[in-house]
C-alpha cells in the first residue's frame, strides 16, 4: 500500500497519514466482529440517552446522585463515539486510513474520557460514603455546588493532564513506517512508530495512568473500606441491607472498571506474543462499561426504574420492593 509522504526540514521524510490494519491476527475475520460491536454501540447511545433523559425529566432525581450519574452517562456517550465510529468504518468499508491530525485528536479524546469516568466514579463514591457514614450532614456537604465544583475539577484535571499525551506524540519523526496493528489510535502503537526516542513519552504515559487511574483507585477502595466498616458496625441487619443496597450498583461497577484496567496492563506486557488480545480488551473496555453502566442501574436502582415509568407512561408498573 503506497504511503504519502512529504519531506522535513531534517531532510527525513514524515509520513502524512496513519494506516489503521484493525484486528492484528485475524484481519481476514474481524469483519463478524462488527455485529457484537454495533450492538454494543447502540446499547450505550440508546440507554445512556435514556438515562439523560429520565434525570432530567424526572423532579425526584434531580438529586447528587443520579446527577454525577448523568454525568457518567454522557462521559460514556463521549467514550464510546470517540472509537466506535471508525472501528465500524474500517470493519465495514475498509477506511484504515486516517491522518495525523485526526489520530492524535482521538489519542487525547480516548485518554481524557476514560480519566474523566474514573474521576466520576470516585465522585460517587465520595457521595455514597457521605451518605452512609455522614448521613445527618450530607445535604450540607453535598450540594449542587458540590456536583457542579466536583465535575469541574474532573474536566479541568483530565483536560489539561491529558494535553501533553497527543502533543509528545506529534513531536516525534515518522519517518518510515504507517502501519499501525490495532483498529484506535492508541497512544503505545503510535509512538512505537517513531523512528527518534520515545523515552519521554513512555515515561508521561506510565506518569499520567498512576496520577489519574492509580489515585482514583486507591481513593475509590479507600472509600467503600470505611463504607463497609460503617455499615457493619449497624445494629440493625435491615439497616445494613438498606445501606449497602443504596451503593450496590456502584460497587459492582467500579470493581468491573478498574479490574479491567488492571487485566488491560498486564495482557500489555504479552502483546508481543498475542497481539490479538490487549487490542480487543483495548476496544472492549472502551465500550464495555458505556453499555453495561446504565443497564447495572436502572436494573437495580428502583427509583430509575419508577422515573422511567413517569416519563415514557408504561403501563406496566415495577412493583416497589
Amino acid at each position: 500500500m503506497l504511503t504519502a509522504l512529504h519531506e522535513t526540514n531534517s531532510s527525513e521524510f514524515q509520513v502524512s497519514e496513519f494506516i489503521l490494519l484493525g484486528f492484528p491476527g485475524i484481519h481476514q475475520f474481524q469483519i463478524w466482529l462488527s455485529l457484537p460491536m454495533v450492538l454494543l454501540y447502540i446499547v450505550a447511545l440508546g440507554a445512556n440517552l435514556l438515562i439523560l433523559i429520565t434525570i432530567y425529566c424526572e423532579p425526584n432525581l434531580h438529586q447528587p446522585m443520579y446527577q454525577f450519574l448523568g454525568i457518567l452517562a454522557t462521559v460514556d456517550i463521549g467514550l464510546a463515539t470517540t472509537s466506535m465510529p471508525k472501528i465500524l468504518a474500517i470493519l465495514w468499508f475498509d477506511a484504515k486510513t486516517i491522518s495525523l491530525s485526526a489520530c492524535f485528536a482521538q489519542i487525547y479524546a480516548i485518554h481524557a474520557f476514560m480519566g474523566m469516568e474514573s474521576g466520576i466514579f470516585l465522585c460517587m463514591a465520595i457521595d455514597r460514603y457521605v451518605a452512609i457514614c455522614y448521613p445527618l450532614q450530607y445535604p450540607s456537604i453535598v450540594t449542587e455546588a458540590f456536583v457542579t465544583k466536583a465535575t469541574l475539577s474532573m474536566l479541568l484535571r483530565n483536560g489539561l493532564l491529558t494535553i501533553p499525551v497527543p502533543v509528545l506524540a506529534a513531536q516525534r519523526q515518522y519517518c518510515s513506517r504507517n502501519e499501525i496493528d490495532h483498529c484506535l489510535c492508541s497512544n503505545l502503537g503510535v509512538i512505537s512508530l517513531a523512528c527518534d526516542d520515545i523515552t519521554v513519552n513512555r515515561f508521561y504515559q506510565l506518569a499520567l495512568a498512576w496520577l489519574i487511574l492509580g489515585t482514583d483507585m486507591i481513593l475509590v477502595y479507600a472509600s467503600y473500606a470505611l463504607i463497609i466498616r460503617s455499615v457493619l458496625r449497624l445494629n440493625s441487619t435491615e439497616a445494613i441491607s438498606k445501606a449497602l443496597s443504596t451503593c450496590s450498583s456502584h460497587l459492582i461497577l467500579i470493581m468491573f472498571y478498574y479490574t479491567a484496567i488492571v487485566i488491560l496492563s498486564v495482557t500489555h506486557l504479552a502483546g508481543r506474543r498475542v497481539p490479538l488480545i490487549p487490542v480487543l480488551l483495548n476496544v472492549l473496555h472502551i465500550v464495555i462499561p458505556p453499555s453495561l453502566n446504565p443497564m447495572v442501574y436502572a436494573l437495580r436502582t428502583q427509583e430509575l426504574k419508577v422515573g422511567f415509568q413517569k416519563v415514557f407512561d408504561l403501563s406496566v408498573y415495577v412493583s416497589r420492593k
